[in-house]
């Protein structure tokens, strides 16, 4: 007996009438992500309950092209956290990176940006924005990367002529 099979008979799924439904509706209606949609999949093949297939790991990861594990992975979510843990992706705050630029940051680094360029320079770089923001003391460190990412996302042009942080429109002429 291997260790998969003996995980199958450890992990019983069986779902009720509502459950059953829930999943149905999720898998047949709407637009979901693709995860979701394979989880919900799995948890109505290895449904062991008289209305379920009860199928196998092997057979559910052979019919709906995913791996073994995932499919044991799921059977064990559903027994240990129970059926909402299933549907909703984790997300761990503590896995995610802190922030380098909080709002005060990202608004101090916006007129940076802005302002007018060291002498000898036409526009501001990002290799340059990088050196003056540590400079400045307005984050301990950070990359250029970080710099045109924090720039990006707040929809400032550095290449625009006026270097402001909004694009200008073309007008029409009549």
């Amino acid at each position: 007996m291997t260790a998969k099979q003996s995980a199958v008979k450890k992990y019983v799924v069986k779902l009720c009438d509502e459950e059953r439904e829930r999943l149905n509706t999720l898998v047949h209606a709407g637009k979901h992500p693709a995860r979701l949609l394979t989880k919900a999949r799995i948890l109505l093949k290895a449904d062991a309950s008289e209305a379920g297939e009860g199928w196998s790991d092997s057979q559910i990861a052979a019919a709906l092209d995913t791996s073994v594990d995932t499919v044991a992975r799921t059977r064990q979510q559903l027994v240990e956290e129970g059926f909402d843990a299933v549907l909703v992706r984790k997300h761990s705050p503590a896995s995610a990176r802190p922030r380098i630029f909080d709002g005060a940051a990202e608004a101090k680094l916006i007129a940076l940006a802005c302002s007018r360029p060291p002498k000898g320079r036409k526009r501001w770089t990002l290799q340059l924005l990088e050196e003056a923001v540590v400079e400045l003391r307005i984050v301990e460190r950070a990359s250029d990367n970080t710099i045109g990412r924090t720039l990006k996302k707040t929809r400032s042009n550095r290449t625009c002529k006026s270097n402001g942080s909004f694009h200008r429109m073309p007008m029409r002429r009549s």
